[in-house]
């Protein structure tokens, strides 16, 4: 198969993140450049920017002289996650209020549409891709760069999350209402609200996630 060079991280990166969602490496696997390269038939450096990608995203960590991990997550992990994804996108959404029109709030309800739908088919994949670009709708309009760096670099981490245990978290139709909820109050222009709407959409999540994991590791 052949990979256009610039694409070379990403590739490795989407190849790691799914063997991730999809249980194949479990929490304390090593992950070793030689295996990886072996296996996709590319040289180490890609593969070395995507580890350092996801060890940075706190998938995976690394120790000193002795390999790359896979790490696992305490419920008290979790919600910081959350908790921290929430008060950087509810800002995010403060400030972008100014740049979000009629137009784009009309694309965000068709996208809680579609989530709703994807949910119902059980559709995963595309259930996560749509909810990212929703939420990645609303926070890119900000022109605070490091906020969106920040909220940005937990996408990966919430998003492994939330694919594997969006079935015992919510149902379709909460998928579906819990967005058009933020759809309604960025259309209200209200800052104080949007901004508690959106932290209060990642708390309840986080703290329902973290209760999985607990009930799993007890």
């Amino acid at each position: 198969m052949s990979i256009d060079r610039a694409t070379y991280k990403d590739y490795v990166l989407k190849h790691l993140y799914t063997a991730l969602k999809e249980n194949r490496y479990r929490p304390g696997d090593r992950l070793t450049e030689s295996y990886i390269a072996e296996e996709l038939g590319i040289s180490r450096a890609p593969i070395r920017e995507a580890l350092a990608e996801l060890v940075s995203s706190g998938l995976l960590f690394h120790k000193p002289q002795i390999g790359t991990f896979v790490a696992s997550m305490s419920p008290r992990e979790i919600i910081d996650s959350y908790e921290t994804r929430g008060v950087a996108e509810g800002f995010a959404a403060r400030e972008a209020m100014g740049f979000i029109d009629e137009e784009i709030l009309s694309e965000l309800e068709r996208m809680a549409e579609l989530m709703g739908q994807y949910a119902v088919k059980n559709m995963q994949h595309r259930l996560i891709d749509i909810g990212r670009d929703f939420h990645e709708t609303i926070y890119g309009k900000c022109d605070n760069i490091a906020v969106v760096q920040l909220t940005d670099n937990l996408r990966l981490k919430i998003g492994l999350l939330f694919y594997r245990h969006w079935g015992e978290v919510y149902s379709p139709d909460e998928i579906r209402s819990r967005h058009l909820d933020i759809v309604n109050v960025l259309r209200l222009q209200d800052p104080n609200r949007v901004e508690q709407v959106i932290r209060e959409h990642y708390i309840e999540t986080g703290r329902k996630v973290a209760a999985i994991y607990n009930l799993n590791s007890s």
